[in-house]
């Protein structure tokens, strides 16, 4: 339907119930029927699969993105598919929203709680139902751990191609609502390039298939707009995965550059000269310094920036190949590199670059992780308007990101203790997606727009596109049920008031230096 003051797109309105800013929402007003709710759930799940005691619901206050919190009504812990469908029409009956959560690892607030509705945690949906080599695929439940498939598919000589750095933790389920990518998204693809198949529960309760086993199903693509999604079009309790065959060569490099600009250039003449690795990850010395304070990965001392480059596939093609990433290394000015030998030494290359996002604790107590996308050319100039940003507001910014695609994860670093910081801080961030927009890139890559980036997205869509997208969520939700709040900016919803729209950011204008 049309929302009459505004002209919008809109579906039922069930707030939004989040707060920013550290600040931690109580369930205040109880949704009229949560209590007849409550007692149809304690019918459907085992007796501790319904939480309502308030020191057990703050465990789930909040995802990975912890500068939002939100305390739920109830948290339930369903352990199959039927459980979850009986309890999303217990939700759907009663008009209490509802929100779907994996692991908790997500980093935009995508799995931020209702503060009047139900918690739908996944984690007890751990279940690998098949491994089945032959058609080179598993079917897992949502819960399962993103590593684990791979660890069950690798006696068989297989793996699973999505590998997010928080893949020792974080679920299935949660990197089909983000989309979720890697460091090896830049050959492989994110997520959406390797479900086949899912089982869904539709926000009336109803159970469903999308996609199937054939390799390209006809009729609308409905697997493909329910993947990143991010929660807001039901919940999947069934999910076919594609798994490929372990290459039969890796080699992995790390390549130590004066800074980033270097090494950049060297990601460029990499790709244009015609090799696709496996991946390309760069970091720099900010960034560094806390990897090396955290787990001793042994980076090339007084770099400026190090390259992780991986290579796989055919044997003779990688070792070919190889060759090339060196040479490009070293006449762009690597001043050291080192080729893994082993998978020992692999893995300590990697642990550094995977560590990268907790390791920034060692050198600032509180950080915002960002994610834009810039095209890989562009590079050079944005880091180096990063680096302006950083200088002209005292904000540091370590860079962390896969530099193959152009995937910028900038950590802007602040102790939330000094007055001001936490502002100045969300003012740096803000103008970094700036960046990327002016750029002709995104506001996010691969954690998703969540709660975090909802005021973002009137930057990088018109109304129009907005409008489109919503009536893609009201089609699958027309009550606005399931996880609301999420991705839409206001006014995209019933009842609420339209604010203002905002324009540039000021940080990205001619007089920065005043702004501070």
């Amino acid at each position: 339907m049309q929302s009459a003051d505004t002209g919008q797109v809109a579906c039922g309105q069930a707030g939004s119930g989040q707060v920013g800013s550290g600040q931690a929402a109580e369930s205040g007003t109880e949704h009229p029927d949560l209590h007849g709710a409550l007692q149809r759930f304690r019918g459907i799940l085992a007796p501790d699969a319904v939480i309502t005691d308030p020191q057990q619901l703050r465990t789930y206050e909040c995802d990975g993105l912890a500068s939002y919190k939100v305390v739920p009504a109830a948290v339930v812990l369903p352990e199959d598919a039927e459980q979850v469908r009986a309890v999303v029409r217990v939700c759907s009956e009663h008009g209490i929203p509802f929100v779907a959560r994996g692991s908790g690892t997500g980093l935009s607030g995508g799995a931020l709680p209702h503060a009047d509705g139900v918690l739908v945690v996944t984690s007890r949906m751990r279940r690998i139902l098949d491994i089945d080599i032959a058609n080179e695929r598993a079917v897992v439940e949502p819960g399962v751990i993103n590593l684990d498939v791979t660890r069950a598919a690798s006696p068989h000589g297989y793996y699973f191609a999505p590998d997010p750095s928080s893949q020792q933790v974080c679920s299935v389920g949660g990197n089909v609502a983000e989309n979720s990518g890697g460091a090896h998204c830049l050959k492989y693809g994110f997520t959406a390039n390797h479900i086949l198949a899912m089982e869904v529960v539709t926000p009336d309760g109803e159970l469903v298939e999308l996609g199937g086993s054939a390799p390209d199903v006809p009729g609308y693509d409905l697997l493909g707009a329910f993947i990143g999604s991010e929660g807001t079009l039901g919940v999947a309790t069934r999910i076919t995965v594609r798994l490929l065959r372990n290459p039969e060569s890796v080699r992995t490099l790390l390549a130590g550059f004066p800074s980033t600009d270097e090494a950049g250039a060297a990601v460029s003449a990499i790709i244009a000269c015609g090799v696709t690795p496996a991946a390309i990850e760069m970091m720099d010395a900010l960034s560094i310094e806390a990897a090396e304070q955290a787990v001793h990965c042994g980076y090339p001392e007084g770099a400026g920036a190090v390259l992780v480059v991986e290579l796989d596939g055919p044997a003779a093609e990688v070792e070919h190949t190889f060759t090339e990433v060196q040479r490009h290394c070293e006449e762009h000015g690597a001043f050291e590199i080192r080729v893994a030998a082993d998978d020992a030494e692999r893995a300590l290359i990697w642990k550094g670059r995977k560590s990268a996002f907790a390791a920034v604790g060692r050198i600032s107590p509180d950080y915002i992780v960002q994610d834009g996308v810039i095209p890989r050319t562009s590079l050079p100039e944005v880091l180096t308007r990063i680096a302006d940003l950083s200088a002209k507001s005292g904000v540091r910014v370590a860079n962390v990101f896969h530099a193959g695609d152009g995937n910028l994860h900038p950590l802007v670093l602040f102790d939330g203790a000094e007055p001001g910081a936490a502002e100045r801080a969300e003012e740096v961030s803000g103008a970094i997606l700036d960046l990327c927009l002016e750029h002709d890139g995104s506001i996010t890559g691969e954690h998703g727009v969540g709660s975090d980036k909802v005021r973002y997205m009137g930057r990088m869509f018109t109304d129009e596109d907005l409008d489109t997208m919503q009536r893609v969520r009201c089609a699958f939700d027309p009550v606005n049920l399931c996880n609301p709040g999420k991705v839409f900016p206001t006014p995209r919803l019933c009842g609420e008031v339209p604010g203002p729209r905002r324009g540039v950011h000021p940080l990205t204008e001619a007089g920065l230096a005043d702004q501070f």
